[in-house]
C-alpha cells in the first residue's frame, strides 16, 4: 500500500511546481510546455515558478525568479549541474512550503496530484536512478523537497565546492548520499527514463518506436535525446533524422570515426506519442 502525507491539509494548500532554465541550452518554449503539461495533469491550486536569467518569451501564467546564488565558484572537476545545489539553501526567494522539482527536458503524461500526496511533506523523494542498479541513486529530474528545510545542504557545499563534487561527481548523488534523514523513491512505475524504458535495448529500438509504458506519469530524458529530438527521430540537434539502414551503413563505413557500438546504440525513430503530451 502506498506511502500517503498524514496532512491532509497539504493536498489543499497551492501545488508548486519549480523549474530552472539558465543559458542557452534550451528556449522559453520549454518552459511553456513545461506549464501547459502541468495544467493538463494538475488539479487546481498550483502554480509553476521558473527560475531563469531570462524570463523573455516564457507565458505570462508562469511565475518567473532570478537564479538563485550558488555562493561559490562552479565545480570545475565534475559533470553535474551543480547549479541546482542552490534550490537547497535556507531561502529561495519569496517561496517557502512543499514543491515538486521537474528539468525541462521531462514529459508529463499523467496526473501528477499524487507527487504531492505521496509520503510526508518533510520527506525528500527523487525518481530511482535505474541506469546504476546496484547503487542506491536517486535522479533530481523530477523530486519533491521542502523548501528550506536542508539549508545545510547549500552550506556544505559552499565551504568545499571542488572536493563535494570530486567526490560525488553529479549533485543527484550528494543529494541521495548527504540528505539528512535519507531520501525515498517515487514508486515504481511512475516515473520511466526514456533510453531505458521506452527505447528499450538497443537491437529493440531498429524494430520498434519508442513506447510509452503504461501508468508512467512522467517520462525523464537524461542525456540524450531530448524531447523534440526523440519527436523527429534523431539522437541530438547534431545529428540528422536517418531511417535504420543508413544508419546502419554509416557505421560500417570505411572512414567512420568514433565507436561503431556506440553509434548503433544511438539510433531512435519517431516517437508521435511525446507530440500529444510535450507541447503547449
Amino acid at each position: 500500500m502506498l506511502s500517503r502525507v498524514q496532512d491532509n491539509n497539504m493536498s489543499e494548500q497551492v501545488k508548486q511546481v519549480i523549474c530552472i532554465k539558465w543559458g542557452t541550452q534550451y528556449g522559453p518554449e520549454y518552459v511553456n510546455c513545461i506549464y501547459a503539461m502541468v495544467e493538463r495533469n494538475i488539479t487546481p491550486p498550483f502554480r509553476v515558478i521558473c527560475l531563469t536569467d531570462n524570463p523573455e518569451g516564457i507565458r505570462e501564467e508562469v511565475v518567473c525568479r532570478g537564479l538563485p546564488e550558488l555562493g561559490c565558484p562552479r565545480p570545475t572537476n565534475a559533470p553535474g549541474k551543480w547549479p541546482k545545489t542552490a534550490l537547497w539553501g535556507p531561502t529561495l526567494f519569496d517561496l517557502k512550503g512543499v514543491a515538486l522539482f521537474i528539468d525541462l527536458d521531462v514529459v508529463i503524461t499523467g496526473n501528477l496530484d499524487p507527487f504531492f500526496s505521496y509520503g510526508r511533506p518533510e520527506d525528500v523523494i527523487l525518481a530511482r536512478n535505474w541506469v546504476k542498479p546496484f547503487e542506491r541513486l536517486g535522479q533530481t529530474s523530477i523530486f519533491r523537497f521542502e523548501i528550506g528545510r536542508h539549508g545545510y545542504m547549500l552550506e556544505n557545499f559552499r565551504k568545499d565546492p571542488e572536493g563535494i563534487a570530486g567526490k560525488y561527481q553529479f549533485e543527484q548523488r550528494y543529494v541521495t548520499n548527504c540528505v539528512e534523514g535519507g531520501i525515498k523513491f517515487w514508486p515504481h512505475g511512475w516515473v520511466r527514463h526514456f533510453r531505458m524504458d521506452c527505447l528499450g535495448p538497443w537491437p529493440l529500438r531498429y524494430l520498434r518506436p519508442p513506447k510509452l509504458p503504461k501508468n508512467a506519469r512522467v517520462v525523464i530524458f537524461p542525456g540524450k535525446p531530448d524531447p523534440a529530438d526523440a519527436i523527429l527521430g534523431r539522437w541530438s540537434d547534431k545529428t540528422q533524422a536517418l531511417s535504420r539502414t543508413e544508419h546502419l551503413k554509416l557505421c560500417f563505413r570505411r572512414n567512420f570515426k568514433g565507436s561503431r557500438f556506440r553509434h548503433l546504440k544511438r539510433f531512435v525513430m519517431p516517437a508521435d506519442w511525446i507530440k500529444e503530451h510535450w507541447r503547449e
